[in-house]
C-alpha cells in the first residue's frame, strides 16, 4: 500500500482516537477511557492530575460522577506520523456544568490544548502520553439545567454500539 495512504489510515485512527476520549469523559466510561492508553501511558492535566493512567482513571472516577454534565468538542487536530508512533496537539472546548459549593450551578468553560505522544499497540492507537495545556478558563452561574443525565444509560449506547467498541470489527 501506498505509504501516504497508510499514512492517512493513521491519522484518522488516531483523530478517532481523540474523540473517542472526549466520549469517554463525558459519558463517564472508564473502561473505554483506559482502553485507548498504553499500558504504560502517563497523562499531565496540569493541576488536577498529573502521573500513571491507572491513576488518571481512577481520578476521573471519583470526580466525574460530581459533575452535572461535560462536553468536550474537539476542534484542531495537528497529526503526525512516524511508523508505530506519532505525536499531534489537540485543541479542545471543554464545557462542564458543575456545583457551585452553594446548592447552585456554574458553567466552567475551557479552552485546552491536548500534547498527545501516541503508539500503535497490537495494531490500535492509543495515547502514551497526554499532556494538557489550559489556554482559557471562564466560570459563570449557570440556570437550572433540570435533572442530572445518567451518562450509562445514554440511548447512544443502544444505538450506536459498534462505534464505541474498540478494535470490533476492525
Amino acid at each position: 500500500m501506498d505509504n501516504r495512504i497508510e499514512t492517512l489510515i493513521a491519522k484518522e485512527e488516531i483523530r478517532e482516537l481523540a474523540q473517542l476520549y472526549s466520549r469517554g469523559v463525558d459519558r463517564q466510561d472508564f473502561a473505554l477511557i483506559r482502553s485507548l492508553y498504553t499500558d504504560d501511558a502517563t497523562d499531565s492535566h496540569g493541576a488536577y492530575y498529573d502521573g500513571p493512567v491507572d491513576g488518571y482513571v481512577a481520578f476521573l472516577e471519583a470526580s466525574l460522577p460530581h459533575m452535572h454534565i461535560g462536553n468536550h468538542f474537539v476542534c484542531n487536530h495537528l497529526v503526525n506520523v512516524d511508523g508505530d508512533t506519532g505525536a499531534g496537539e489537540v485543541y479542545a472546548i471543554a464545557w462542564h456544568l458543575i456545583p457551585d459549593g452553594k446548592g447552585g450551578l456554574l458553567h466552567d468553560i475551557q479552552g485546552v490544548r491536548y500534547i498527545d505522544s501516541y503508539r500503535r499497540v497490537d495494531g490500535q492507537w492509543r495515547f502514551a502520553k497526554r499532556v494538557v495545556s489550559f489556554d482559557m478558563k471562564l466560570l459563570q452561574p449557570a440556570a437550572d439545567h433540570g435533572d442530572k443525565p445518567v451518562p450509562v444509560k445514554d440511548p447512544s449506547y443502544a444505538l450506536l454500539a459498534p462505534l464505541f467498541a474498540r478494535g470490533a470489527g476492525r
